[in-house]
């Protein structure tokens, strides 16, 4: 197994810091796996989004930023599935550039 250490930031330990804080907020575990995702860390990222998702089941960016990980991670059926559950959610249903944005990444997988 190959083993990567990263140097934890300051900018990563805030977004810990508010996760310990609030650790039922799914900002907090969505701002987390955002960070995680620009650092390319897709594991990282995508147990932090699924549990801003599980504590948030709609909240269609961290569906979006899931489903980037798990595309990321080589998982095309979890990454769609979690797309089209972004389609579904309230904002999904009204928002037409997610709408295209989340078409995009459909048709890139």
């Amino acid at each position: 197994m190959l083993w990567v250490y990263h140097a934890m930031t300051e900018r990563e330990r805030q977004f810990l810091e508010l996760v310990r804080e609030f650790p039922d907020s799914p900002m907090g575990h969505f701002t987390l796996g955002r960070h995680y995702l620009e650092e390319r860390r897709w594991a990282e990222a995508a147990r932090s989004l699924e549990e801003a998702v599980r504590l948030d089941p709609v909240y269609a960016a961290a569906l979006v930023c899931l489903g980037d990980a798990y595309a990321a991670l080589g998982d095309p059926g979890k990454a769609k599935e979690t797309y089209l559950r972004a389609l579904a959610s309230p904002l999904g249903q009204r928002d037409h550039s997610l709408v295209e944005d989340v078409e995009r990444r459909l048709s890139e997988l």
